[in-house]
């Protein structure tokens, strides 16, 4: 899986007290929203004294910050205790339950529940290494956006069927200083443009660098007006047909990029720090909030904001599973619900916390609940979301990142 983390910042969000008064309220309202059935009442019993070890990335001292509160928040709450099993590639969490699968160990398994997506869910998914499904009957999942963000049901092209529970937002994000940038482009085709008048002042990573390759799938599916083939399994004909205009485009973009096109920055990161030494006049993120995120922390002046196309950006959902032969799969769907209430996805969408889009129709909450999100956008952060599109079929990424290489890959 891959992922847009950010460090953490000390600088917290001011809070009303009508505000604060509202978070009081909510917290008392939504642990009465997560018991509404007697068939969950008795998984939030058979949860009490389990033990959840939780496989998911280590990398950010944020992120980890948080997953230690929401497992403190349900050990007090439910009596279920939850072990942070970090980890730095989800690749070798499922090569562990294959093994164990493989080996007849057919419950009692090491892992209870896996942050994942994409490729990871699909090989759990279609080799039986999952626990569902689950996900749309946890209590919470009923306030999460399923119109707004069809990825909650769909990963990477795959129906996720119950078998995740979704539990953040990702999506391609551009974002530019507003004192040397008046008009940012919105397009594929106006980014041309922008890039012809300004040479040299525009880049993208190096494929294959996951952002790189985001850059690359949102040019393919702006310029297929026809996507039908893109969310089914590559095929050389499918590939070549969609493809030509890709490659039409990069040829017509490439000389006018930062270093003619002949060098690119090895990622994001990079492509950031260039932006911010004025050097680049653009940069891009798979996080929503990284701007706001890197203002916050001094990195990155308050002048910086953050925008989408206006037709739409590649974006996803990354989701939590539970393995077929959890241990603790009660204990499991009880964090999961947890980590799927207002309460959770409010605290993580706050960009003091880690700043991690929600999953949930906010507009849809109880008043106390929909409180939560009222704060005030930050600086940097994105005042008008575009429309998510979803990631082509993961099979088309290899065939895309080879032939990239090959063409401008000196």
């Amino acid at each position: 899986m891959n992922h847009t983390f950010l460090a953490p910042t000390d600088t917290p969000l001011t809070l009303s007290r009508r505000h604060a008064l509202a978070l009081a309220l909510g917290s008392l309202a939504w642990p009465a929203l997560a018991q509404t059935t007697p068939a969950w009442s008795g998984t939030q019993s058979k949860a009490r004294g389990q033990t959840v070890y939780f496989n998911a990335w280590g990398g950010g001292d944020n992120i980890n910050a948080y997953i230690q509160w929401a497992g403190a928040e349900v050990s007090k709450r439910y009596g279920v205790k939850v072990e942070h099993v970090k980890v730095t590639d989800t690749a070798d969490v499922v090569k562990r339950v294959r093994n164990e699968k493989a080996a007849g160990k057919l419950s009692g398994g090491s892992v209870d529940m896996v942050w994942i997506n994409g490729e990871n869910f699909l090989a759990m998914k279609r080799e039986g290494l999952l626990f569902g499904p689950f996900a749309e009957k946890l209590p919470s999942y009923a306030f999460v956006d399923v119109q707004g963000k069809p990825t909650t049901r769909v990963d990477f092209s795959e129906p996720v069927d119950g078998m995740e529970a979704p539990w953040g937002m990702a999506q391609l994000t551009f974002f530019a200083d507003s004192k040397r940038v008046s008009a940012p482009p919105h397009s594929m085709t106006e980014l041309l443009a922008f890039a012809k008048a300004r040479p040299g002042r525009v880049t993208y990573p190096r494929l294959p660098d996951f952002h790189g390759a985001t850059f690359i799938k949102q040019a393919l599916t702006e310029l297929n007006t026809d996507r039908t083939a893109l969310y089914k399994p590559v095929t050389p004909d499918a590939l070549a047909k969609a493809s030509a205009p890709l490659w039409a485009y990069l040829d017509a973009l490439h000389p006018h990029l930062w270093r003619a096109g002949k060098q690119f920055p090895q990622n994001a990161a990079a492509v950031r720090q260039m932006m911010a030494d004025g050097e680049l006049l653009l940069a891009f993120t798979f996080n929503p909030n990284e701007a706001a995120n890197e203002i916050a922390a001094k990195r990155l002046p308050a002048s910086v904001i953050s925008y989408q196309f206006r037709s739409g950006t590649i974006g996803n959902t990354h989701f939590l599973a539970i393995p077929f032969n959890s241990a603790a799969a009660a204990g499991a769907q009880v964090f999961a619900d947890f980590l799927l209430g207002a309460e959770a996805q409010a605290r993580k969408a706050d960009i003091a916390v880690w700043g991690d889009p929600t999953v949930l129709a906010v507009e849809k909450l109880p008043a106390a609940e929909r409180a939560r999100f009222a704060a005030k956008p930050l600086p940097g952060q994105v005042e008008v979301s575009a429309p998510a599109i979803p990631e082509p079929h993961g099979s088309w990424v290899g065939p895309l990142e080879k032939e990239w290489l090959a063409r401008y890959g000196q």
